[in-house]
């Protein structure tokens, strides 16, 4: 698909460069804001329900975005609908600073939700927004990258775009919370939407009108990934690896660890069970997106990536283990770096498989799908995780069925893919 692109090593640089900005100071605003917004509930007179409602607005915004995203993205090229996302993205915060200036009016008390706000609307609408323009963001960044890449050296600038896109979200947490610490709510929220603007700014000036060149009459919808996934069975393989990733890091080890290490009276110097869990993510988010970088390069210089994903599976699988059965804090940092380093090896060489296998004009699409199947992971995860530990299996059962989950991606994804020829790529050497 995108072997026929001319672009120089000195452009796709560049290009690679400005998307990769794109997504890291995404991730960065999307980390400058979380620190706060669980901290609202009183100040914005709003239910606990509705402040978990504010929390997942925007991947709730995202899962119904993506497909569209990705359709819009194929028929009318990267450029413009990233750009639009950047942007779209930098509206939420500063959504969030209308918010905080609302008059708190209390609209009512409703069934399930609780205390219902103006200003807790607001918040929601800013995050809907958010997630908008996160979907455009992704996807297009995946197409851009696919795009002006070759099979040769695509691996190693899909590493490099998760890996800036999993370092933003953290290196935001620790700023966001600094600037609220030193500042106010609403600076930390005003330097989120001005790095979201930056970003916008030189995806405008650099990026590519890259088009894909599909028909106008090939739309797709939510209700339509079965039957685009039915149709595409090799990205049911990939997206499946993709949901159990997500599934069990964004959703399980983060619902659960500060839960384990109070439970398990897990004590690192003076730390409780809230700063070890602090401390034990930061392990994992740095390990991942430092193995993110280096697989992406790995992928480009064998002749199937699918290898890598083995020992990526193998080593997520025996971290939830050793959490499963060794409760000691020495234990859980080892763990977390196998479950990090085992996640980040294997997204990359996933996105990249899926950029190898996808024509140009359906890369927005397979782009759309591959995500929505991620949010659904994202989603379903934290609604299954503490009961999961509270009340049907206890911790131990419950890690286990996680390493379960991830070893079952070596027969449902790696195996598969290996056996498929059009993944093998002939002729692989490194730039």
């Amino acid at each position: 698909m995108s072997e026929e692109a001319t672009y120089s090593t000195g452009e796709i640089r560049t290009i690679a460069l400005a998307v990769i900005a794109g997504v890291f100071f995404g991730g960065v605003a999307t980390g400058v804001a979380f620190p706060t917004l669980p901290l609202l509930d009183e100040k914005l007179v709003i239910s606990a329900v509705m402040l978990s409602i504010i929390l997942s607005a925007n991947r709730i915004g995202r899962l119904f975005m993506n497909t569209p995203a990705g359709t819009i993205i194929d028929q009318y090229g990267a450029r413009t609908p990233m750009i639009f996302g950047l942007f779209t993205q930098a509206l939420a915060p500063f959504g969030y600073i209308v918010g905080l200036h609302t008059p708190p009016t209390h609209l009512g008390t409703l069934p399930l939700l609780g205390d219902v706000s103006l200003p807790g609307l607001v918040f929601v609408l800013a995050r809907l927004f958010w997630g908008v323009g996160s979907a455009f963001v992704f996807i297009g960044a995946f197409a851009t990258i696919t795009y002006v890449t070759t099979a040769d050296n695509r691996g190693r600038w899909v590493g490099y775009m998760r890996g800036g896109q999993s370092l933003g979200f953290p290196t935001g947490l620790v700023l966001g919370g600094l600037l609220t610490d030193l500042a106010s709510m609403q600076t930390a929220f005003l330097t989120a939407g001005v790095l979201a603007l930056v970003a916008g700014t030189v995806a405008t000036l650099v990026l590519p009108d890259v088009h894909g060149g599909a028909d106008e009459g090939r739309a797709a919808k939510l209700r339509e990934v079965p039957a685009l996934l039915a149709a595409n069975p090799t990205v049911v393989l990939i997206g499946y690896g993709n949901f159990a990733v997500r599934f069990l890091w964004g959703g399980i080890i983060l619902s659960t660890l500060a839960r384990y290490a109070s439970d398990y009276g897990l004590e690192l110097s003076a730390l409780g069970a809230a700063g070890i869990s602090g401390i034990v993510m930061g392990l994992g988010v740095i390990t991942s997106g430092s193995m993110t970088i280096v697989t992406g390069w790995l992928s480009d210089m064998v002749s199937d990536r699918t290898l890598l994903t083995v020992p990526a599976f193998l080593a997520m699988g025996a971290g939830f283990l050793v959490i499963a059965y060794v409760p000691t804090i020495e234990a859980l940092l080892g763990a977390i770096v196998l479950v990090g380093a085992g996640m980040g090896a294997a997204a990359p060489a996933l996105l990249a498989i899926m950029g190898d296998l996808t024509p140009g004009d359906e890369l927005g699409r397979m782009g759309g799908v591959y995500q929505v199947m991620g949010d659904v992971g994202l989603s379903l995860g934290p609604l299954v995780a503490i009961p999961a530990v509270d009340l049907w299996f206890g911790y131990q059962l419950t890690y286990v069925l996680c390493a379960a989950l991830v070893l079952s991606c070596l027969t449902i994804v790696s195996l598969p893919l290996l056996r498929n020829p059009e993944v093998t790529r002939t002729g692989v050497k490194a730039d």
